[in-house]
């Protein structure tokens, strides 16, 4: 059953659907948008609810928001019109009322942006825009709605931060000031939802407006990662853009042209979170010594308040820890055996040489240098490179010899197992070897 029949179902019940919020904004902006929200008029809750059931199972999802779906739609949304006052501290804390005779402008002032708080008729495309969204869109304005109750949900600010990265767009005065003299309310969000709004932040167009939204609002101060990256200065033969802010900046930015992999996009952002602590100037030089394994912990609290999947942290932390492999490979002459320990190592933790090469890259190009500017990366490319010629560009090389093949040969476990897989795994590496009786034929 497609949504049309059941919107016709709607309107034949005495309702009038609109589609609302991002749906709306989206189709404004001549954007594809997987998510439909539809507000129904003139039906109260239950009215709604046995029309939906002609088409199926009806979760009630939002019982306090007054909102449906149904389980064949699950991207569908329907909802009645209502208004959301903020009763207490916490996110959730708001008296919701729902009205079926409520006006739609009335209806619209809950949402976040003038953008967000148009409706439009699905039968007809004619669109309904109490606050200017449309215009606002057209002079490329992030205006709030209501700015008196646009505060009383703090993620508004985070979402403000991703729409710019997302449509480049600019912030109205009166807005930004409302953000800049509230930032200290983010501390009352929960992790969960600052990790979305991160996700949609990086996935944008240009990560790197929606961070400088942040840092000139203050909000950057619930993420001290990365606040303190703003002035600490970088050694400026490799680095002649400015700071560690300023490159992190750059490098996020590479990243999204690289990849939509939220994965890259992350270790991307936290790559250089260890050289605040690390970086000292010596024999005439910044130096950042020991900083991509200092970042590590900084990564797992960062991610961690966020309440990110463990997975993604596990992954980010190792392609920190190794995220300057490319480089150094190519300075040692690194071998098949240093590329199958990496490869091992990355695997590990989720993720793989393909994800680190990444993560460099967009580190390399990060910059101001002649090569950066060229899109060139040689050291990268060639790391790459070897790293498929050996095969182990994608998934980790499994150990050839194993605990089974040492009792097999009559071995007792013990002690001693430990030392002869050790040496089975550091031949298997250096020589590529698959057969497990000829690598225990060369290490026994």
């Amino acid at each position: 059953m497609n949504l049309e029949t059941i919107l016709t179902s709607i309107r034949d019940a005495g309702g009038t659907p609109l589609y609302v919020g991002g749906y709306v904004r989206d189709h404004v902006l001549g954007l594809k948008s997987k998510d439909i929200d539809i507000e129904v008029y003139r039906l109260d809750l239950e009215e709604l609810e046995n029309v939906l059931k002609q088409f199926g199972e009806v979760d009630l999802v939002g019982k306090s928001y007054g909102i449906l779906k149904l389980h064949h739609l699950p991207n569908v949304d329907f909802s009645v019109p209502r208004s959301d006052n903020k009763i207490g501290v916490g996110h959730k804390d708001f008296r919701v009322t729902t009205d079926k005779n409520m006006p739609l402008a009335e209806a619209a002032r809950r949402r976040d942006l003038t953008m967000n708080s148009m409706a439009m008729d699905p039968f007809t495309n004619q669109i309904f825009d109490p606050f200017n969204g449309q215009e606002d869109i057209k002079n490329n304005i992030l205006r709030a709605t209501d700015l008196d109750s646009f505060i009383e949900d703090p993620l508004r600010m985070l979402r403000v931060a991703q729409f710019i990265s997302r449509f480049e767009m600019s912030v109205d005065d009166y807005l930004f000031l409302k953000c800049s003299n509230n930032y200290k309310y983010l501390a009352d969000l929960p992790g969960e939802r600052i990790y979305g709004e991160f996700i949609k932040l990086l996935l944008g167009k240009m990560p790197s407006k929606g961070l400088v939204f942040l840092k000139e609002t203050n909000l950057i101060r619930s993420f001290p990662e990365l606040n303190v990256l703003m002035g600490c200065e970088q050694e400026e033969e490799w680095h002649p853009e400015g700071d560690c802010w300023i490159h992190t900046l750059m490098t996020i930015d590479a990243a999204r042209e690289l990849t939509d992999n939220v994965t890259v996009l992350f270790a991307a952002l936290c790559h250089d979170f260890g050289k605040p602590s690390c970086s000292v100037f010596e024999e005439g030089r910044l130096r950042s010594r020991g900083h991509e394994e200092a970042g590590v912990e900084l990564t797992t609290n960062f991610l961690s308040r966020m309440k990110a999947p463990n997975e993604l942290i596990n992954a980010c932390c190792a392609l920190v820890s190794d995220h300057i492999a490319p480089a150094r490979f190519k300075g040692s002459k690194a071998g098949p055996a240093a590329y199958r320990r990496l490869a091992r190592r990355l695997g590990a933790a989720g993720t793989n040489i393909q994800e680190l090469y990444l993560v460099a890259k967009a580190d390399h190009f990060g910059r101001t240098t002649a090569d950066a500017i060229a899109k060139e990366f040689p050291d990268g490319d060639e790391f790459l490179r070897k790293a498929q010629e050996i095969k182990v560009e994608v998934k980790p090389e499994p150990d050839i010899v194993m605990g089974r093949h040492l009792i097999a040969k009559g071995m007792i476990p013990g002690k001693g197992f430990g030392v002869i897989l050790e040496k089975c795994r550091e031949l298997q590496y250096q020589e590529g070897l698959k057969d497990p009786e000829e690598i225990l034929r060369r290490v026994l």
